[in-house]
């Protein structure tokens, strides 16, 4: 099959939660999509609201809690397939598609099978926490730049980086750490961290379930935190923080659910 026969695979942001925050690009693609191959933190009003009937969805997201979870080598297969049938595959993924993603394996099967494909940013998580919790990353005299990181390894952080991200006067953004948290505190605050900076602690942001909480780090050198069960879960440390009281926007509701979850049966999934 000639590449011009092919198909094209589609790499699109579906932003952090909030339907409205998805790009015009990529509800232009999920509108004529022949395939939709979905993550899990993807808004559930997405793919109801824009996909064709006559459109192939199919759920590749993680879920390890609830013993779903879709191999990297399945997703790769899938575009693939659908692709040199010549459909039209949008790989939808939560926030954006580069960041926190395992876009360079797709990109690497996509290039290894000639198949043509975009790449469609989307709103990351950090930045739909950030402007839903009213706390600007970069505030002109409380933070120099951001840094983006994750504690999915504790074991690979050295002594050096726990000095340096203690001292730093950038802001610190957390990916999938939810359950390093008490480390993550105890490790900054054995690193001498400045006890003007806050700890946010962000579930499920942009969405009607959203809860933040704030933590100074001199309350946390004493108080044991909680748990917190809803995912996906953001951390944000810095001065920064503290601008949370005065500009938080977002009326959150009480609310112990999750947003992400009332899709997952609609959906065929991988197998």
């Amino acid at each position: 099959m000639s590449v011009e026969n092919k198909g094209k695979v589609i790499l699109a942001g579906a932003g952090p939660g909030d339907p409205d925050l998805i790009s015009v690009k990529a509800i232009r693609y999920l509108q004529a999509a022949d395939v939709i191959l979905t993550d899990r933190l993807v808004a559930p009003q997405l793919i109801a609201d824009n996909a064709r009937k006559e459109a192939i969805t199919i759920y590749v997201g993680k879920q390890c809690s609830k013993g779903i979870h879709t191999p990297q080598s399945d997703i790769n297969t899938l575009m693939v397939e659908f692709a040199l049938q010549g459909k039209l595959v949008v790989r939808l993924k939560g926030g954006d598609a580069s960041l926190f993603s395992n876009i360079l394996d797709e990109l690497e099967v996509l290039k290894a099978n000639a198949i043509p494909y975009e790449i469609v940013p989307g709103i990351s998580a950090a930045f739909g926490a950030a402007a839903y919790t009213g706390i600007p990353l970069t505030a002109r005299g409380l933070a120099r730049g951001v840094r983006f990181l994750t504690l999915f390894d504790l074991t690979s952080v050295t002594p050096e980086q726990w000095a340096d991200w203690g001292k730093t006067d950038d802001t610190l953004v957390f990916y999938m750490s939810g359950q390093r948290l008490q480390q993550l505190a105890g490790y900054l605050l054995a690193n001498n961290v400045d006890q003007t900076k806050g700890l946010a602690v962000i579930q499920q942001a942009t969405t009607p379930y959203q809860k933040t909480r704030v933590f100074s780090f001199t309350e946390l050198k004493t108080k044991e935190l909680p748990e917190f069960g809803y995912v996906p879960t953001l951390l944000i440390v810095g001065k920064v923080v503290q601008l949370h009281e005065q500009f938080a926007w977002f009326r959150e509701q009480a609310k112990n659910t999750s947003y992400f979850d009332n899709h997952i049966i609609n959906f065929q999934h991988a197998s």
